[in-house]
């Protein structure tokens, strides 16, 4: 049996053991796919541990998207850009190998779209990823919205980005995309109360947070008449390069109707 994992702190709410699993019956691997609560002081502890347990490998959550890379032996490119791992894998030779899989699962449901500007909240793991994203697909100017905005004006000037760092207000600045890629909205975690009527008509609002689904931001984005991308989007997308990288095959992409309406419903977890 081929195992693999998530790893987090906290890590209940994930529903990517439902999204690997859910995979892995519809191709007839024989697999799990776990989730793993490890605290931030055991973190190297646990990672190097995982050739020993047999495990594939992991994907990597909050708080560990960052803290993780100096325990690991390689580094891909795409991580290294990035400056975080979202996705370990055990080689068989016992090397522990990080990768990012989190721009790629951003941006797919922006494929064909071009927003100029863009607010993005936040300036962890994520919010690296999806700066890279942005930036390649060309936007001109970024704003971080962030506690610390020292961090966020360090992340802008790390990556090379057209940008303002800005700290948390009650209303949105105008921009084409509004990004929550903090865990505000999460449940357990204080709401994301924003003032969208900044926002043009044409704008889109992207939360990351799959956990509730249909977050405070999206419900006011959608009484606003805004387009809305919800967290199952990159949730889902981010899996399936990791789940071929665990398994060995391609996900099943075709059955993301099914898996959608699963991940929706009561009994997702």
């Amino acid at each position: 049996m081929i195992t693999a994992g998530v790893i987090g702190w906290p890590i209940a709410h994930s529903r990517s053991p439902l999204i690997h699993r859910f995979w892995l019956e519809a191709l007839g691997i024989n697999g799990d796919y776990a989730r793993f609560a490890v605290r931030p002081e055991t973190l190297e502890e646990a990672i190097r541990a995982l050739p020993a347990l047999g495990i594939r490998g992991v994907n990597v959550t909050v708080p560990h998207k960052i803290r993780i890379m100096p325990f690991l032996d390689h580094v891909e490119p795409v991580a290294a850009g990035i400056g975080a791992v979202n996705t370990v894998v055990a080689e068989p030779d016992g090397r522990l190998v990080g990768t990012n899989t989190d721009m790629a699962g951003f941006m797919a449901p922006l494929a064909g779209k071009a927003p100029e500007t863009a607010l993005v909240i936040g300036a962890g793991g994520a919010a690296r990823a999806i700066l890279m994203g942005l930036k390649g697909a060309g936007v001109r100017h970024v704003t971080v919205m962030n506690r610390s905005v020292g961090k966020a004006r360090a992340l802008i000037d790390d990556l090379g980005i057209s940008g303002a760092a800005v700290p948390p207000a009650e209303a949105a600045p105008p921009a084409d995309l509004l990004v929550n890629a903090s865990s505000l909205g999460m449940t357990g975690q204080p709401p994301l109360r924003l003032d969208l009527s900044a926002l043009p008509d044409s704008a889109i609002v992207y939360d990351i947070v799959y956990a509730p689904l249909e977050t405070e931001l999206l419900a006011s984005a959608r009484a606003r008449g805004l387009a809305v991308i919800d967290g199952l989007e990159m949730l889902v997308g981010q899996a399936a390069v990791a789940f071929e990288r665990f398994y060995g095959a391609p996900a099943p992409r075709d059955r993301d109707a099914a898996l959608r309406a699963r991940l929706a419903g009561p009994q997702a977890g």
